[in-house]
Order: C-alpha cells, then sequence, then structure tokens
C-alpha cells in the first residue's frame, strides 16, 4: 500500500480518540473542492520501486510501535482508501498492533467495504455522501455509479461497528432542497455531519471560487431537514 502522508496526532480525525492520520494517493472523484488536489492524481505521487515502499512501510510501523499506549487509533483517509490493493493487509497489521481503525471513503468500492466490515477490521467508518443523487456528477466531477455508492450506504449501516455519514456544503454547488432529499435517503441512520466548505488555500480547481463567490447556504436549516430522520446531525 502507497502512504502518501502521515500526520502524527490529531485530535479531530477521530471522534473520542487520539490518533495519526495516514493518507494514501489516487482518487476516482474529481471533486473541484477537494482540498488534497496533490492526492488526487495518484500519478504525482511517485515512489522508485519496491524497496522504497517496504521503506515507508516499515517506517511507518516504527512509528506506530514507539506510539502504542499513546495513540488510540489511526485513521486512513485519501485521496480514496479503497483504491488501494493491499488495504486490507495494511489494516489487519494496524489491528495486530492494538490500535483502532478509522477508514475514510468515498463509497465507490462496497466490494472492499463489505470485506472490511464482515471481517471486523474497521471501527468506524466515515463516508462522504456527495449531493443528492440528482447532483453527484457535478458535485465530484465524474458519472459515478450510484449503485455502487447506494449500496455503501447499506452496507455501513447493516455492519458498520460506528460509522457517520457526511458533507461538505459548497454553496454554489449544492442547493437547499437537495438535503431534504438526502434526508431521506439517510433516513433511520446513526450519524450525519454538516461542514462547510472552507478555502483554504489550494482546491483541485481554482474556477470554483469565482462559481461561489457570494453564495451561502445555511447550515441550520439544513440540519433541520435531518431532524426526526437521523438519530444524530453534526455541524462541524
Amino acid at each position: 500500500m502507497l502512504i502518501a502522508g502521515l500526520q502524527k496526532m490529531t485530535l479531530i480525525d477521530y471522534p473520542g480518540k487520539v490518533a495519526a492520520t495516514v493518507f494514501t494517493p489516487g482518487c476516482n472523484f474529481r471533486c473541484p473542492f477537494c482540498h488534497n488536489p496533490e492526492l488526487v492524481h495518484s500519478s504525482h505521487f511517485t515512489v522508485h520501486g519496491n524497496e522504497q515502499v517496504e521503506k515507508r512501510m516499515d517506517e511507518f510501523f516504527e512509528f506506530l510501535e514507539m506510539r502504542r499506549g499513546k495513540l488510540d487509533g489511526i485513521c486512513i483517509t485519501g485521496g480514496e482508501p479503497t483504491l488501494q490493493p493491499n488495504l486490507v493487509e495494511f489494516i489487519k497489521k494496524v489491528k495486530g498492533l492494538g490500535f483502532a481503525v478509522k477508514l475514510d471513503s468515498n463509497g465507490t468500492r462496497p466490494g472492499v467495504l463489505r470485506k472490511l466490515l464482515k471481517s471486523r477490521l474497521v471501527d468506524y467508518v466515515a463516508m462522504d455522501i456527495k449531493a443528492s443523487p440528482e447532483n453527484y456528477a457535478r458535485v465530484c466531477g465524474v458519472e459515478a455509479n450510484l449503485e455502487k455508492i447506494k449500496k455503501s450506504v447499506e452496507l455501513i449501516r447493516d455492519l458498520a461497528d460506528d460509522y457517520e455519514f457526511r458533507t461538505t456544503v459548497v454553496s454554489g454547488l449544492h442547493s437547499e432542497e437537495e438535503f431534504k432529499e438526502i434526508a431521506d435517503w439517510l433516513s433511520g441512520s446513526r450519524r450525519y455531519v454538516l461542514q462547510a466548505f472552507q478555502d483554504q488555500g489550494k482546491i483541485l480547481d481554482p474556477k470554483l471560487r469565482k462559481e461561489i463567490a457570494g453564495k451561502s447556504i445555511d447550515l441550520e436549516k439544513l440540519k433541520s431537514f435531518f431532524v426526526g430522520k437521523v438519530r444524530e446531525v453534526l455541524i462541524h
């Protein structure tokens, strides 16, 4: 598995736990607001042969060994981690050291999620819900397979020990009305998180800035659409 970056400690990425965050390269979406554009195109992250990959893995697990008893868990994010061919084996090794595992995913590979969840390898799943089904392609920048995304939602709700669905709200890309559709779609879920898009200086498509300039959506109003449908609704 390729590791593109490591945040050695975070208090916010894994709810209720002190964790480290592993970033994987490559993504099958092209969300214009993505704040990790260097991770989207895996070709931007190059390694020179298996020896370098193995060295980075060895260094990572040496780091984990030194953090046993100090960190509670590991967050695996991207990019899109489920694209990594050795993800299952990587997580097994992390779990073998006694760490809880949180996985961030866009839900495009339900087969991988099913394997991880049925094997009890993931303790917490955070799946991005990019938009209402009708608006998915515009928001994620590609023609997404909605059946696979819906299947991932079902798997997470049925099999995950703990989880959240979350949407980065981008004024100008999202409409207020579509969140009523998302609320119906996710009705009965455990947790949903609304997070406002914040331009941190680098995004995948800088042209988006003109499209969203001067526009806003009231997140508290969006939250009200989910109350009574989703057990816990949060704004971050």
